[in-house]
This record gives structure tokens, C-alpha cells and sequence, in this order.
């Protein structure tokens, strides 16, 4: 049985999953069909946002380190993310000179507020929800979020499927992704927070506690997830580009994509938690990284787009185990004590590697064209899932000497 928190926390999350499906999903494909982009601009909406938030984390993580409730600050942070699809809908009334940048501009900009609301979200859900709790609830959160994400992908994607350059279709679109982001606001403030009053006030103004780096656990999945992020979000910009530039995909298309990913997610999400559960996070991660290394070299073996449905499908079952693995394993490497730092450091190492990976990904396709970069993506994934091979083997080669010591 949930608890009252469980509940208004998948309430939360289905109505956070639609606005983003509304709005965020179909950025490429509204510069890319309705203001022109070039590639590089393109590339730049997978940029700028982590950009933003890499100069945003720090002073985050004071606030809210300072904050004894953090309920409403991450419930207004949302709230001004959200207001500003407002203004997306009115970018087409500028120079169409300036419209690619000023949406790039308003696209940065919502990563303000946006920065404090992730990171707030993160530390206020990881003190309502019991370790033990964890790995049941966010299975289940996530396949139930899936879920309304894929329903809503595919109704948008029938109502749009000729609208693909219509501007007025888009700025529908993100008026209503800000009518369910006030939707967002109202059950984050349903959540019953739980004060925890920070006497030390030394350590609440505290600008980073350094000792987290000494932590064995937490550097070992620094290094891998810093590495898998780096690799994954490489390809982000690539295959926005590949689908609408080379594959031609319109609205509807981009929709069946995401639902045929979601689609394999909903049933892949317990799947994932048992294996984990039976194994490891850190193994069953390896295997989920070594899947995801085989998405860009599939992709652009045709354009034809039921072909590159049925890649979105295979591509589904390992963002699924993405989804819900790493995030446990940010929360298990974490030292309790020292949590908001923890999730803090990562978020801003997160956020450069994420500013800077698209941007190479970009490179390397005007330098080498799209099959090769795909390729060189492919590589580069591959290696990255052995770092958590590694990882896993050198956190069992301790724990047999731990048991060999007692």
C-alpha cells in the first residue's frame, strides 16, 4: 500500500510528464520546421540548458541547503519554469532573424528555475521515501509516469500529425504545457514535508563539504556515471537531426517514436528492479550502459521510419533501466549525512559534461558526417559501460576482503 506522499508524488509526476511532453519533446522539431535552425542551434538546445545549469547548481545547493522547508521553493521554481512557455508562444512574432535565438535564449533561461526545482525535487522526495521503500516506488512511479507519457505522446501526435509547420499548433501546444505545469505546482505543495531543523549553523552555510570525494562509493560512481553521461548525451542533438533532417519525421512521427520507447519502458521497468534487486545496481547498470551503446549505430542503418520505430522500441528497454538505475545508484553512493552535496557535486559535473557533449557530437557530424559520428558514439558508449564492469568488480573484490578481515 502507498503512502499518502507515494500517491502525490505519482500525481506530480504524471502531470510534470505531460507539460514536458507538450512543450520540451518538440523544440527540435518546432526550430528545425518552423524558425530555421541550423544544426548548430539545434545542437544548442541540448547545450545551453546543463550550461545554465552548471552555473546554477552551486548557488542552489546554498539556498537550499540553508532551507529548512524546501517545498515551496522547488514548487515556485516550477512555477517559473513553466510561465516561461508563455513566452515560447510568442517567439514567432519577432524578426524571423532573431527567432532561433531568442527561443534558444527563453529555452537557457527556463534552466534557472529549472535547476532549482530538480534539485530540490531530488533531495525533498529522497527524505519522503524509505531506502527500503525506494526501488519498489520508483519502479512503479516510473512505468505509471511512462505510461500517461506514451498516452499523451500519441494523442498529441493524432491531433498534430498535419501541423508539423504550422506555428499556431506549437504555440497550443506549450499554452497547454503550462496549464498542467500549474498543475505541477499544486501537488508539489500537497506533499507533506517532513522539518528537519539544522542546528549546525557552520555546516548550513557551508560552501561544499570536500569530504564526500574521499568517499570510496561515492568517487567510483562519479567516474562511471560522469563517463555513461558523457557518451549518451553525445548523440542527443544526432538524432534530433537524423529523424527530422534525414528521416523526415513529422509531428506524428516523433510522437510514435517516444510511444514505442515508452511503450517497451512500461514493461521493462520491473524487470529491471528485479534484476537489480537479485544482483547488483552497479552490475545490472553495466548491462544497461552496453545497450544503450548499440541506439546510434541503429539508428542510421535507414531512414525509413518504421524502421527507426522498431529501434526506438529496442532503445526503450535500456532508457528504462537508465531511468531507474542510476538515479538509485546516485541515492546508495550517497552518504545520508552529507546527501545534498552529494547530489549537488553531481549535478554540476552532470551539467558540464552535458553542455559540452552535445556540442562534440555536432562537431564530429560536420566533420565526418552523420554515419561516422553515429559510429564514433557507439564506440565511445561501449566504453563507457565497462567503467561500471569495473567498478562493480572492484566493489566486490573489497567486500570479499571486508568478509575475509571479520
Amino acid at each position: 500500500m502507498r503512502t499518502y506522499n507515494e500517491k502525490i508524488s505519482i500525481y506530480h509526476g504524471m502531470v510534470s510528464i505531460i507539460a514536458v511532453n507538450l512543450a520540451g519533446n518538440y523544440f527540435p522539431i518546432f526550430a528545425i520546421s518552423i524558425l530555421n535552425a541550423t544544426n548548430y542551434q539545434v545542437g544548442l538546445i541540448s547545450s545551453l540548458p546543463p550550461l545554465v545549469a552548471l552555473i546554477m547548481t552551486i548557488p542552489t545547493a546554498i539556498l537550499l541547503n540553508r532551507l529548512e522547508r524546501q517545498k515551496k521553493t522547488v514548487a515556485m521554481s516550477v512555477f517559473a519554469a513553466r510561465v516561461l512557455f508563455v513566452l515560447l508562444a510568442g517567439v514567432i512574432y519577432f524578426q524571423s532573424s532573431y527567432q532561433s535565438w531568442i527561443f534558444l535564449m527563453i529555452v537557457a533561461l527556463m534552466n534557472v528555475p529549472g535547476t532549482i526545482s530538480n534539485i530540490g525535487w531530488q533531495t525533498l522526495i529522497s527524505g519522503m521515501i524509505s531506502e527500503e521503500r525506494r526501488g519498489t516506488f520508483f519502479s512503479d512511479r516510473n512505468r505509471l509516469l511512462t505510461i500517461v507519457g506514451m498516452i499523451s505522446m500519441l494523442l498529441i501526435g493524432i491531433v498534430m500529425k498535419q501541423q508539423t509547420n504550422n506555428a499556431a499548433a506549437y504555440q497550443i501546444l506549450f499554452i497547454m504545457a503550462f496549464i498542467f505545469g500549474l498543475l505541477e505546482v499544486l501537488f508539489l505543495m500537497k506533499h507533506k514535508e517532513t522539518v528537519h531543523p539544522k542546528t549546525d549553523i557552520a555546516q548550513r552555510n557551508a560552501f561544499m563539504d570536500w569530504s564526500i570525494f574521499k568517499d570510496h562509493g561515492y568517487r567510483w560512481f562519479l567516474i562511471a556515471a560522469l563517463c555513461f553521461n558523457f557518451t549518451w548525451q553525445m548523440a542527443w542533438g544526432l538524432f534530433n537531426i537524423y529523424n527530422v533532417r534525414y528521416a523526415h519525421a513529422t509531428i506524428l512521427w516523433i510522437s510514435i517514436f517516444s510511444v514505442a520507447n515508452q511503450l517497451v519502458q512500461i514493461f521493462s521497468f520491473p524487470l529491471w528492479k528485479k534484476w537489480a534487486e537479485q544482483k547488483s545496481n552497479t552490475l545490472i547498470f553495466f548491462w544497461v550502459a552496453l545497450g544503450m551503446s548499440t541506439a546510434p549505430i541503429l539508428n542510421v542503418l535507414s531512414t525509413n521510419l518504421y524502421y527507426l520505430t522498431v529501434v526506438s522500441m529496442s532503445s526503450g528497454f535500456f532508457v528504462s533501466g537508465t531511468t531507474l538505475l542510476l538515479f538509485n545508484l546516485l541515492l546508495e553512493q550517497s552518504p545520508v549525512e552529507k546527501r545534498t552535496y552529494c547530489i549537488t557535486s553531481y549535478n554540476v559535473l552532470l551539467s558540464f559534461m552535458a553542455f559540452i557533449a552535445p556540442q562534440i557530437g555536432i562537431w564530429l557530424l560536420d566533420q565526418n558526417g552523420m554515419q561516422s559520428a553515429m559510429g564514433i558514439s557507439t564506440v565511445l558508449r561501449f566504453l563507457s559501460s565497462l567503467v561500471f564492469l569495473l567498478m562493480y568488480v572492484r566493489f566486490m573484490k573489497n567486500k570479499k576482503l571486508e568478509l575475509s578481515k571479520s
